[in-house]
């Protein structure tokens, strides 16, 4: 991001996008919300993983790294494409809360009366092309989902022969399960072609997308399955250790996250392939990508598996510095983001140094006493939030701050006596007016939600990844509010 202009964005997931159907997609209001940007003078649009969902429905808890969400495929498009009638278009009110039980249980038999109609037509002939460039993942997830479906189990209970790979045994299960394997293909053709058109459009539009690459994989992901000798595991296939965070001030026992931990001498003996493949994927999908928990790459947190807590873990050295060497063909500074959140140590501040990469700052943590997060810290090579979807909403926030940082708060506003959505927007004014080359604001905080609009609570089980917008939260006045932050900050 160096000798650019300081640009603005937004941070939505496709997930909380407006419209029917129970959840955000590639439908009409996707290209809306691209239209929405472009008239309020933004640049870059930032998602969440568009990975599918698992475990705790969450992005960075998916069954596969490479794959993407078929909810997010749009029913409209496949009505259109003849492949499903409008009369089987979901007709009900789906709320404005994301009920993914339900989108299971209903968004599938649709799905499957899809690709029905799609074997009983000619293929289209990038049906084929897509199928044959990224056979490297694509068969793996494919076969992986259709034995979920079969055995209606985790990875760890597959049976021994399935679960350890063996040759005849995945023969024999390809070729008695051939319609649900070629059904998960079908999903992702539709997926990336329709995923495609949208990113298509938002070029036109002079908007670019920030993805978001989560550094880990699940337990029960084809990841995992496909590449056993990449993660520390034992003769059973299960987990050694697993990733998470150390207590600190808002986890006191910890974070405990779950997902396997990497074995870093495999991946160097390999020359970082699997690490490779996994960025190209990424960076020809997005126009830029914010590496989640980047300080995993200099040290990550390792926890017994079994573990109640976090505890009890302990840092581990990990080799970012010679797998980003590595891929310097393919990874350069204008296209990411590090998120280096967390506890900070110079291993990792010189590895973001050597790579060259945006780091990120998070207003809300200035004012909770973090001095790095204060505008008068930041350079020019950062991108600067009020909050992630791991924060509350701004006016969740300021409803619940403390006596010191109110303290804080009026040292730097002067005055905080006002509504918290005067304060609010006097805090993305004052992201907006630093230095940062790149000022993301998620939408939540434009529409001056409080706690319903919280996208995540990092360390609890239940009632995230839910929030979603409505549709009049796209009109002309919200538009033109967020226009007027981008104007204020010499952004435009």
């Amino acid at each position: 991001m160096k000798n650019k202009r300081r640009e603005a964005g937004v941070l939505l997931p496709i997930s909380a996008l407006p419209g029917g159907y129970g959840i955000g997609c590639f439908s009409d209001e996707a290209y809306r919300f691209v239209d929405m940007l472009a008239d309020a003078g933004q640049r870059v649009w930032q998602i969440l993983p568009l990975c599918p969902t698992s475990f705790g429905d969450s992005p960075y808890q998916s069954p596969c790294s490479f794959a993407g969400n078929p909810y997010f495929i749009s029913l409209d498009a496949l009505c259109g494409e003849g492949l499903i009638s409008p009369d089987e278009l979901p007709r009900e009110d789906f709320g404005d809360r994301i009920d993914y039980k339900g989108l299971y249980e209903k968004r599938y038999p649709l799905l499957r009366s899809a690709h029905r109609r799609f074997c009983q037509t000619e293929r289209p002939s990038d049906f084929g092309a897509f199928v044959t460039e990224n056979c490297h993942w694509l068969e793996d997830y494919a076969l992986f989902m259709a034995l979920k479906e079969k055995y209606a189990a985790h990875l760890s209970a597959f049976p021994e022969l399935l679960r350890r790979r063996d040759m005849a045994a995945m023969a024999e299960a390809r070729s008695e399960l051939w319609r649900e394997v070629d059904f998960y293909r079908f999903l992702q053709y539709e997926f990336f072609k329709q995923w495609g058109s949208l990113r298509k459009y938002a070029a036109s539009k002079n908007i670019k997308i920030l993805g978001d690459m989560p550094i880990y994989v699940s337990e029960d992901s084809s990841d995992l399955w496909a590449n056993p000798e990449l993660f520390e595991l034992d003769r059973e296939g299960r987990p050694i250790s697993v990733a998470g965070c150390p207590p600190d001030g808002f986890s006191p026992r910890g974070q405990l996250w779950g997902n396997p931990v990497y074995c870093w001498q495999e991946h160097r003996k390999e020359g970082f392939r699997w690490w490779r493949a996994r960025f190209e994927a990424a960076l020809s999908i997005y126009d830029m990508v914010r590496i989640d928990h980047f300080r995993g790459f200099d040290a990550y947190y390792s926890v017994r598996y079994g573990a109640s807590d976090a505890v009890g873990g302990v840092w581990r050295k990990a080799l970012g510095e010679e797998l980003f060497l590595t891929m310097g063909d393919i990874v350069n500074d204008d296209r990411i983001i590090a998120e280096d959140l967390g506890f900070m140590t110079e291993g990792v501040r010189r590895l973001l140094l050597k790579c060259g990469f945006s780091g990120m700052k998070i207003l809300q943590f200035g004012f909770e006493g973090d001095r790095e997060h204060m505008p008068y810290s930041y350079s020019e090579n950062c991108a600067v939030y009020t909050g992630t979807h791991d924060n509350p909403t701004l006016c969740q926030w300021l409803s619940e701050l403390g006596e010191w940082e109110r303290g804080q708060m009026e040292k730097y506003l002067c005055d905080i006596s006002r509504d918290r959505e005067t304060i609010a927007a006097h805090l993305i004014a004052i992201a907006m007016q630093s230095p940062a080359r790149l000022c993301v604001i998620p939408m939540q905080d434009y529409l001056f939600l409080g706690s319903e609009g919280r996208m995540n609570t990092p360390s609890s089980s239940s009632g995230n990844w839910v929030w979603r917008m409505g549709r009049e939260d796209m009109r002309d006045e919200i538009g033109e509010r967020i226009k007027e932050f981008a104007d204020i900050g010499g952004r435009l």
